[in-house]
Formats: C-alpha cells, structure tokens, sequence
C-alpha cells in the first residue's frame, strides 16, 4: 500500500510539473506575440469594416429613403425636391467625411525612425524617487531640484522601508528591474499599480523633512510634490527596441512596433497611429463623420416616425448612427480640449495621475464634508506652482488659440478642410520655460521674472 500510495504522489507531482511547464511556454509565446508588431492584415480590418459600413449605409439610405422621395411613392417621407434635396446634402456630408477619412489613413503620422539615427545606448544614471510610482503621500517633503550631474541622496533605510529605490536600481542594459523599458511607453497608461497596503505606509504631514544635499530647496510643508524624473534626458528618451533617442513627444507604438512623433494613440479604425503628420485630418474627420451621421439619424428617424411602417434596414442605420454619433461626439470634445492644452493622449496620463494622488492626499489632509479647506489648499498649490494642464504642462504655449492653431492652423478653413499639412511637423518644439533644461516642472519662485 505504501508504495502504490508513493507511486501516486510521483505520478500527481509529474502531471503538476507538466502542467506549470506548460503554462510557462504559453505565458513566454504570449510575451513574444506581445513583442512583435501586429499582422498588416489585423491592421487594415477595421478600414475594410468601416468602408462597408459606409458603403451600406449609401445604399439604404439614398435607395430606401431618398429615391421613393424623387418617385413620389406612396408613403413617402416627402416630396421631389424633399428628396434631392436629402440626397444632396447627404452626398455631401458623406463625401466629405469619405475625402478626411482617406487622407487620415493614407498619411502617415510620421515615424521616427525616417529623421533619426541609431544611437549607442546611454549609461542610465537618473534617479527617479519611488514615491511617485507608489501611494505615499506627496506632501510633507521639500521640493527638490537635481541639476546635471549633481548625484542624489543616499536612501535610509527609512526610505527603503517606503519603497524608494536607489540610484542604480536600473539593470546595466539600461532595462527596469521588472522588465519594463526605460523610457516609460510600455508603462503608458498604466496607474496605482501598487497594492492597497501601500498606504498605510505614509508620512504624517507634520513630520519633519529629512535633510537633503546642498541641492536641496526649501520650501512649505504641504506644498505639492511633482515628478521629478528628467523627461527630456536622452537616456529617458532612447528606445531600447529600435536603438535611437526619440525625438521630443514621440513614443513606441507597441501595435505598429515603431516610434511615432507625437504620437496620441494607436486608432484601429483608420489601422495605423495618430500622430503629429495625420492628427489634422483626424480632427477633420471626426468633424464631417459626426455631421454625417447626426444627418443620418436625424432623418431616418423622423421617415420612420412618419410612415409608422418598420423597415429593419433603416433601423439598423438609426442603431448604427446613434452609436456612431455617440463615439466621434466624445472623441471630438475629447480631442479638441487636447490640442487646445497642447498635451495627448499620452501626455495626459501624467496630468491625471498628479491629479488623482492629489485627490487622495486632500483626503488624508482634510475631512469629507471640509470642501472649502480642499479647495483652499488646492488653490495654494496652484499659486506655488501653476496650474496642472497649463502652468505645468511641458509643452503649454500660453493660450488656447496658440495651442489650437499649433495642429489645425491659422486661417478657419483649414479646421474643416482636409488639404495642406499640419504646422506641427512632430520635431520641432519649444519645452515650457516653467521647466527646466531637463523637463523638470519648477516652482512658481523658479520662473523666469516674466512669467511670475
């Protein structure tokens, strides 16, 4: 009995090994899928998709609806000149929707790799404080400036305790110790990642500062902390995956597998990035595909509100239209108030991050029901800093009207029409003077005198 019992604990370990071995070849397959850049098929599907819906809803639309109009069939939503009417204005919004869609699919957002150079890899040396990948609490903890080669604090063990990572926590090959890359893209996104026992690790606002280097400035208590990495450093820019330093605001897509300028997204709809060269015309495009399909909606319900007869066809363009109006509405809202505040998608991320964790220190800070000492506090931090989207922001030209004629241009008509190129040509930028040489946000105390 013994040693049929010890031949079944043989047997069960085998299978259990087998199994694990298993899991770990699918986890590392999935992990090199993830490395390489999607099939151009995969790319294009959603183009092929996005045409045949257009092309069928032409066909409902001008065969079910317009034409019994122009014959003055029985039933119809109107007359002749009802009809061609709908027709011509219908035509017109889908043709011009059609024209903004080839130009945003056909021109490229621009790739790096066409006006750099490959690069040796850079020594990483940046030291970039643990708070601001954790749930510490910001405040409580002077502001701190490292300029070029100044070398940071030595952690106590204190510091270890909170999650701070020393200097050299990078790998030599200039990789994260997780495995994430240097320069941040594949962390994109990717927010309060830390477990919820994190903050019960967090420094009393009332506790003294530790004393810093001859780097060091002082300033209040509660004031509002900032990332302090070096954004515009060349070993936070190179991309390890390509082996060149990015150009300003450019990032890996992990979709197409190469570096975009300016990138804001990877859309799959048009099956390529959103970038500095196409942004234009995807603005543009949204524009006329929200007027087409408000058009579409719009009329098709009021023909089917009319002649009290259900027509499935026209009812699945109605379900389509809604949804379509619905997503390039808060895609266009969303977009518009980017460029006016000079960010993306991307860039944005940092912006809502700060803000998140200043939301969780305000709790900390002060009661639920105390919104007139929040609003206090937060107004504060905006006269020591500036303002997050604005003051703070990297790439903030001053006012809306700069920002917006940055990407869409000058003259009006070139918000609506898709010809001519974008002024933003995704490599030449000016950084924010708030910030220093090396994309550190500063104090208000810091600014240049004009600018306080």
């Amino acid at each position: 009995m013994a040693q049929h019992a010890e031949k079944s604990r043989r047997q069960e370990l085998n299978c259990c090994a087998v199994m694990e071995e298993a899991a770990m070849r699918s986890r590392e397959r999935r992990a090199k899928r993830k490395q390489k850049p999607m099939p151009w098929i995969v790319l294009k599907l959603a183009v092929g998709i996005t045409i045949a819906i257009v092309a069928y809803t032409f066909y409902v639309y001008i065969g079910r609806l317009c034409v019994p109009m122009i014959r003055r069939d029985e039933g119809a939503l109107g007359g002749r000149a009802t009809g061609i009417g709908f027709l011509v204005v219908f035509c017109v919004l889908g043709l011009m929707m059609l024209w903004a869609y080839e130009k945003v699919v056909l021109t490229s957002p621009g790739l790096a790799r066409d006006f750099v150079k490959k690069t040796p890899e850079p020594v990483v040396n940046t030291f970039v404080p643990a708070w601001w990948d954790s749930q510490r609490d910001l405040t409580g903890m002077p502001y701190q400036y490292m300029g070029q080669g100044e070398q940071p604090p030595e952690p106590t063990a204190a510091d270890h305790e909170d999650g701070l990572q020393p200097p050299n926590g990078h790998q030599p090959n200039g990789h994260q110790p997780n495995g994430h890359q240097a320069d941040g893209d594949a962390q994109a996104g990717m927010t309060d990642a830390i477990p919820a026992v994190a903050q019960a690790r967090v420094a009393k606002p009332d506790a003294p500062a530790p004393q810093q280097n001859g780097s060091a400035r002082k300033g209040p208590q509660n004031s509002r902390r900032v990332p302090e990495t070096a954004v515009l450093r060349p070993e936070n820019r190179y991309c390890w995956k390509e082996g060149f330093v990015k150009p300003l605001r450019a990032h890996h897509c992990a979709a197409c597998g190469t570096c975009v300028l300016r990138y804001d997204h990877h859309c799959p709809w048009i099956g390529q990035c959103v970038g500095a060269r196409n942004y234009k015309y995807f603005v543009i495009f949204l524009e006329w595909a929200l007027l087409f399909c408000l058009w579409t909606f719009s009329t098709l319900v009021a023909d089917q509100a009319k002649s009290g007869r259900v027509d499935a066809q026209k009812i699945v363009i109605i379900v389509l239209s809604f949804f379509f109006v619905v997503f390039t509405s808060s895609l266009l809202v969303s977009h518009m108030r980017l460029i006016m505040l000079n960010t993306t998608t991307v860039e944005s991320l940092r912006s809502q991050s700060i803000r998140d964790r200043e939301k969780r220190v305000l709790a900390r800070m002060h009661p639920w029901y105390a919104v007139g000492a929040k609003r206090r506090t937060r107004k504060q931090w905006d006269q020591e800093w500036g303002r997050i989207d604005h003051e703070g922001n990297l790439w903030w030209f001053g006012s809306y009207r700069a920002n917006w004629e940055s990407v869409m241009g000058s003259y009006a008509w070139q918000w609506f029409l898709p010809i001519g190129q974008s002024p933003d040509d995704g490599l030449s930028y000016i950084p924010n003077p708030r910030h220093d040489p090396e994309g550190r946000w500063r104090p208000r105390r810091e600014w240049p005198a004009k600018l306080q």
